[in-house]
């Protein structure tokens, strides 16, 4: 191979995290990806149990707020682990899915739009071996990615204040479903934007494979003393018949 595994292949071509990537487990970014984790189910009993929106929207801010909690502690005390690498995405897509999951079965969004967010995300997911055939990890998140997924869990509690009856409510479906439509698209853009950076890694390792096997063989051509002169052809050579 062109490349080795240590090289940036194992990172989907070099994570945004860098070489200060860890495979601690314990640390306090990690703790907070796993309280945030935890909370996916509680905020789901609230949304369809009680219906207790207030309370479920006080889970949905904690997870907000430990999202970028955990991120400034990552950074600032050189915490990045691989393990928070795949917690943190997660977490929020559990979230994304329990809020859409809780809007659809209270009518308060069309299956639709749950369905068009979630065939996004299948793609994504089924991308993956394909990947990992190449050896690349998943890929890196990029800035529209992390713009949807904002526009995303801003509209969903709206929406849910939305679903109520007052002057409140009636504001907070609009920009609620503002924020919806703007981060479905985004989504979608982000989701494009992946499957480019993907292929160009593909064709990239390719033309790699492709350059070293024509080298390789190049190499053993000149060294062996049986390659035929100039003005030679394949049938002067022994064994070419």
């Amino acid at each position: 191979m062109g490349r080795s595994g240590e090289d940036g292949r194992g990172e989907a071509g070099g994570d945004v995290a860098g070489p200060v990537v860890s495979d601690r487990i314990w640390t306090v970014p990690n703790l907070l990806s796993m309280l945030r984790l935890l909370g996916v189910p509680v905020f789901l009993w609230l949304v369809l149990g009680p219906q207790a929106d207030w309370w479920a929207l006080l889970v949905l801010a904690f997870a907000g707020l430990s999202d970028w909690l955990d991120g400034k502690i990552a950074r600032a005390w050189n915490q990045t682990s691989r393990l928070g690498t795949v917690l943190d995405p997660l977490a929020d897509r559990l979230y994304i899915f329990a809020a859409l999951l809780g809007l659809v079965i209270r009518g308060i969004i069309p299956w639709w739009l749950m369905g068009i967010l979630v065939l996004r995300d299948v793609l994504i997911l089924g991308a993956l071996p394909l990947l990992r055939h190449f050896g690349y990890g998943p890929l890196p998140v990029n800035f529209a990615g992390k713009a949807a997924t904002l526009c995303l869990l801003y509209a969903f509690p709206l929406l849910f204040i939305a679903g109520h009856t007052s002057i409140v409510s009636d504001v907070a479906r609009i920009i609620g479903w503002a924020f919806a439509l703007w981060g479905t698209a985004l989504y979608w853009w982000a989701g494009l934007l992946y499957a480019v950076q993907g292929l160009r890694l593909i064709a990239q390792t390719r033309r790699d494979e492709r350059a070293d096997h024509t080298g390789g063989r190049t190499g053993t051509e000149d060294s062996d003393p049986a390659r035929p002169q100039h003005g030679s052809t394949r049938s002067d050579r022994p064994g070419d018949r």
